[in-house]
């Protein structure tokens, strides 16, 4: 039911830009934007390096497929990571706020 979702962006601007819409939209309970992520990866067969932001997206499976369409919706890659990790446990108290928080007021 809980889950988490890595989503990169090119910058901070374009990762809050993310994170505003996300959390507008009650698709999440909260987004984490860790800067500094050097990521190292094939595109169209050549290896690439760059600079990134990533958003770790706290929130509910029922929430994912409109999530999933926001994102490739809002993000100016071509093929923007979509990474869904289930939460196997945490904090009752937390989960809870997760699930409320989804599910708006």
């Amino acid at each position: 039911m809980h889950r988490i979702v890595f989503i990169t962006a090119p910058d901070l601007e374009v990762g809050r830009g993310l994170a505003k819409e996300i959390l507008e939209g009650r698709l999440a309970a909260c987004v984490n934007i860790v800067s500094g992520v050097e990521s190292h990866y094939w595109w169209e067969g050549e290896l690439c390096a760059e600079g990134e932001v990533l958003l770790m997206v706290k929130t509910v499976a029922e929430r994912l497929g409109v999530l999933e369409g926001l994102v490739m919706e809002q993000h100016p890659y071509d093929t923007p990571e979509f990474v869904v990790l289930g939460i196997e446990g945490g904090s009752e108290r937390y989960l809870k706020w997760l699930e409320e928080s989804c599910a708006g007021e």
